[in-house]
């Protein structure tokens, strides 16, 4: 089920006031404000606090909060879960998830921090043992208790550890990339493609992102606040595939097709699991109208 879009996520440095107060004027559905990678270690509590302040005064409208805490076994990775889960964020993402255990430690943890019973928990998926162990990793989220929401491809780590040569077009992180989005949907959870890293090739972006929803991805990473638009329209339903879904949708809602699960439409013989995807999209497409509205109403 459908719950928000998550076309673009935007990596927010917290030891960055300047791009924190800044966020909150961005177009990209998710916010990750991160303490892990793009934070040098003397700046690690600073930034912690830093986000947990910007957490409490608010001001983010209808982006989606997450905060990456530091791995478990660092010196600030058990201060970041607990803190960061009484400021309130909508999820944190766990980095280097390896096995499924560290998500339901992490979701133990939290069920003894004041305040964060709504908080959700996300995945990184960036290294060799956790490609191999994903569908486990995506499985931990039958247990509710788990907490369990979406998974993150963390193509950089990983076609690093596994010692890569990628190139335009992914040739090797695409057998990856598919056994990820395998597992997130054999469990409803939703899968964040990777961050594309050329800064100056708008073209790049572009069609990395376009791979990207056409291999299954719910949307992708960002690095820079100028790659958000090119993903965010990758990932938003365009007009011909609004007309279809609707196509379908009302074909199968007419009362002589009740019994039917096989109709012919425009030439082509479709079941109705694909207007049930068609509803799907239409609900994405819904949310993204409120969305402008909300956007070009100064009222809101």
């Amino acid at each position: 089920m459908i719950v928000r879009p998550r076309r673009s996520a935007l990596y927010v440095p917290g030891s960055n006031p300047r791009a924190l107060a800044k966020s909150r004027t961005l177009d990209a559905d998710v916010l990750i404000f991160d303490l892990e990678d793009a934070v040098a270690p003397d700046d690690k509590v600073g930034a912690r606090e830093a986000v947990m302040r910007a957490l409490r005064e608010g001001g983010f409208g209808r982006r989606e909060c997450v905060v990456r805490v530091n791995e478990q076994d660092t010196p600030w990775g058990p201060g970041d879960l607990a803190a960061v889960a009484e400021a309130g964020p909508d999820a944190i993402l766990l980095p280097k998830v390896s096995r499924a255990g560290q998500v339901t430690e992490a979701a133990r943890i939290l069920d003894h921090v004041a305040g964060a019973e709504r908080v959700r928990l996300w995945a990184m998926v960036e290294t060799p043992a956790a490609v191999l162990g994903i569908a486990d990793i995506a499985r931990a989220s039958t247990d509710v208790s788990s907490r369990l929401d979406v998974l993150v491809m963390g193509t950089n780590d990983l076609a690093k550890d596994l010692r890569l040569r990628v190139g335009p077009g992914r040739e090797p992180l695409l057998v990856w990339l598919a056994s990820g989005v395998a597992a997130a949907r054999c469990h409803g959870l939703d899968i964040l493609d990777g961050v594309f890293n050329g800064l100056d090739d708008p073209a790049g972006l572009a069609a990395e992102a376009r791979q990207g929803r056409t291999y299954g991805m719910d949307g992708k990473t960002c690095i820079h606040p100028g790659q958000i638009a090119a993903c965010n329209e990758a990932f938003s339903p365009d007009p011909a595939e609004l007309a279809w879904a609707r196509r379908l949708v009302s074909a199968f809602d007419a009362p002589e097709s009740a019994a039917v699960n096989v109709l012919r439409i425009d030439g082509q013989m479709v079941e109705r699991l694909h207007a049930e995807a068609a509803r799907g999209l239409l609900a994405v497409e819904r949310m993204l109208a409120e969305h402008r509205a909300e956007v070009a109403s100064p009222e809101l």
